[in-house]
């Protein structure tokens, strides 16, 4: 691709303290960059700092009671939102930085054609926070703030959710906004129970919302299936000038918390899909979102940024083949008809 790699991090995200025997801890992150060095990209991407992200960009997603209130409970020293979700006071500079990386991400990529695609492993995660409540380990919804400042600037963005959960926060935010397309393909049933393959968007958003809910096992033969048959059809119609992604590695093999049956190489697949989507690399900024399984998180880490340094879908664990799902995928593509 002849690119130069934006990674984004921070030591803050490890002080989002969500307590002992928590998932989503700060061990993933530590994952994520072991994934880096494994593919020998370490000295080959340019580490992005963040910034926080300010109220009037936290207000384009977010109600400001909900704000306050969270606010409120973090400086008090945080606790329990649910539970699932726990923050401690150390989660509300690792939010706003999370939520502002993704914005620094396009301030740094807009204006260069060689940079790109960037890879933002923050904490905490955010596809499932609604506009007025956490959820799901999540705080602020992070990609939809960086969609929100995108659409305002005249962008139609499309956002690909390859994460094991469906992000029902994302999808609520957007539901009735054309300017965005989100598509979600994600393990069915399961956590927290949204996605449904009838869940096609309100009003004007209409068609612009696809979500691709597929049984325990699915292997990577039928993401990529989902992405040539539909994902992609769907999305050269709309012809996005931005692609955020929703990266989680949850749909890993090894993943405690999932029953889904892709591989590392799986996920090298699905950057190169992601690479078709997009008008340029420098119009891909993707985000950590779940991955439980440590060995998993770094694998699959490697391998998508493997393959955007290198061109091609890098597989470190091969692909998989052979599982159900091919049904779920020949409906969502029926429904593009409709």
């Amino acid at each position: 691709m002849g690119v130069m790699l934006v990674y984004g991090t921070d030591p803050a995200f490890l002080e989002h303290d969500t307590g002992r025997g928590h998932p989503e801890r700060a061990d993933r992150l530590h994952a994520a960059w072991t994934g880096v060095e494994a593919a020998g990209l370490a000295d080959a991407v340019e580490v992005l700092e963040p910034r926080e992200v300010t109220r009037e960009e936290l207000e384009r997603v977010h109600d400001a009671r909900y704000l306050d209130a969270l606010d409120e409970f973090l400086a008090a020293g945080g606790g329990r939102l649910d539970a699932d979700t726990a923050a401690s006071v150390g989660s509300a500079r690792a939010s706003r930085l999370a939520a502002g990386l993704g914005l620094r991400a396009v301030e740094r990529l807009r204006d260069d054609p060689d940079a790109g695609p960037a890879f933002l492993a923050v904490r905490p995660p955010g596809h499932h926070a609604l506009a007025d409540r956490a959820m799901g380990f999540c705080l602020y919804n992070n990609v939809a703030v960086v969609a929100a400042a995108l659409t305002g600037a005249g962008e139609r963005v499309a956002i690909i959710d390859w994460d094991a959960h469906h992000g029902n926060g994302t999808q609520d935010v957007f539901f009735a906004d054309p300017r965005v397309f989100y598509v979600s393909l994600h393990q069915w049933p399961l956590y927290p129970g949204t996605g449904r393959l009838d869940e096609r968007g309100v009003g004007d958003g209409v068609g612009a919302n696809l979500n691709v809910p597929l049984p325990p096992g699915t292997t990577g033969d039928v993401y990529l299936r989902a992405f040539d048959e539909a994902i992609l059809p769907a999305l050269a119609a709309f012809d996005p000038t931005w692609v955020l992604v929703s990266a989680g590695y949850d749909a890993h093999r090894a993943d405690p918390l999932t029953d889904l049956g892709l591989s590392a190489g799986d996920f090298g697949d699905l950057a190169a899909r992601v690479t078709d989507l997009a008008p340029a690399p420098n119009r891909i900024v993707a985000f950590l979102e779940g991955g439980y399984d440590l060995d998993g998180v770094a694998a699959s880490v490697g391998a998508t940024l493997a393959t955007w340094a290198g061109g091609g879908a890098a597989h470190p664990e091969g692909p998989t083949s052979g599982g159900p799902g091919v049904q779920v995928v020949d409906a969502a593509r029926a429904l593009l008809r409709t």
